[in-house]
């Protein structure tokens, strides 16, 4: 069974940090792309970052360009959100979903992944 466990979330002032985490389990993880998207309330789920497979192909949403990083260690099935200089808008649910085994390009289209973690929520106070 895919599982998909988002961690790491939490209150934070804005300018701060925080780093998510994706463990995942039940799949060869080093075969599927990673996304992580972001759901505001009374909003659309939008794709955040993704990093594919052999870390191929990594792409970011303009919002958090700069500020954001991606990245997946194969070895311990995890995949990580490196969130800097945090604003208030980018307080969400974020979540962590993975793709169709072998896919070697980055998506940020929700359409593109198969399995979802439960999500963890970023607050950020102005």
């Amino acid at each position: 069974e895919v599982q998909l466990v988002e961690s790491g979330g939490g209150l934070v002032q804005a300018g701060g940090s925080l780093i998510l985490s994706c463990a995942a389990s039940g799949f060869i993880f080093d075969d599927y792309a990673i996304g992580w998207f972001r759901q505001a309330p009374g909003k659309e789920r939008e794709g955040v970052s993704c990093i594919s497979s052999g870390d191929a192909d990594i792409n970011f949403a303009d919002s958090v360009k700069g500020r954001f990083t991606i990245s997946r260690d194969d070895a311990k099935n995890t995949a990580y959100l490196q969130m800097n200089s945090l604003k208030p808008e980018d307080t969400a649910i974020y979540y962590c979903a993975a793709s169709p085994p072998f896919q070697y390009y980055c998506s940020g289209y929700t359409s593109s992944y198969e399995s979802w973690g439960q999500g963890t929520q970023v607050t950020v106070s102005s």
